[in-house]
């Protein structure tokens, strides 16, 4: 999901930044026989530009609040741990580094041309949004991951269901638990987001809630430890 995110923000982000060049430094353009400084509607342009940013970050944005708070009601699962804190580590990381990109990109574009204030302010907005993420998940220990009766939940800077419904089998390759569905449906997430001492009752867990004439679980699961 972030990946996808991040690759749709930034198929919007080129083509806001080159306009912000184009117009902050009026530069010509030759297909449209007019310069930057000139160009029709640019204000419009800007704020479709930052209309869009702003409903992918916002969805994003929304899903994984909604992550931690749907994992954070501890009572309603059968097993909830805090994230291991290697995996804690990594999401920091990638949070903080979107955080710096989208406010070093904002501040570059609103210096380039104060035009371009709307997309900026957007870009700002989502690169504070990673931090208070970053410090809310780190404050409570909201990162976490759950088992309930009919799905595993894991949520930190993204968030995935694994469903037991329709699941055929279980696997572990490199340091990665595959879920496979009917219909050639596959999920995965890291093992590094369950802590080492919590690992073999992920496993417990999950094989009571599946049907074992069903679902095959791999050799590497079952030795899960």
């Amino acid at each position: 999901m972030n990946k996808f995110v991040n690759i749709l923000q930034l198929l919007i982000i080129f083509p806001t930044m080159a306009l912000t060049i184009f117009v902050g430094f009026d530069l010509p353009i030759e297909f449209l026989k007019t310069t930057g400084a000139n160009l029709p509607f640019r204000d419009v342009i800007f704020m479709s530009f930052a209309g869009i940013l702003l409903l992918i970050g916002a969805r994003r944005a929304v899903r994984r609040w909604m992550g931690i708070r749907m994992v954070n009601q501890i009572t309603r699962f059968q097993w909830n741990q805090p994230m291991n804190p290697g995996r804690i580590k990594q999401v920091n990381l990638y949070l903080y580094l979107e955080a710096l990109l989208h406010l070093f990109v904002a501040i570059a574009m609103y210096r380039v041309s104060a035009e371009s204030f709307f997309p900026a302010l957007v870009l700002a907005l989502l690169g504070i949004e990673h931090l208070v993420f970053a410090w809310v998940g780190n404050a409570g220990q909201k990162f976490r991951i759950g088992i309930t009766s009919k799905a595993i939940v894991v949520a930190d800077r993204d968030v995935k269901v694994v469903y037991f419904s329709g699941l055929r089998k279980v696997s572990l390759h490199q340091q990665s638990i595959f879920f496979d569905y009917i219909e050639e449906l596959q999920m995965s997430f890291s093992l590094d987001c369950i802590a080492a001492n919590h690992r073999a009752e992920f496993r417990e867990v999950i094989e009571k809630n599946v049907n074992r004439d069903r679902v095959y679980f791999s050799e590497g699961f079952k030795e899960l430890k």
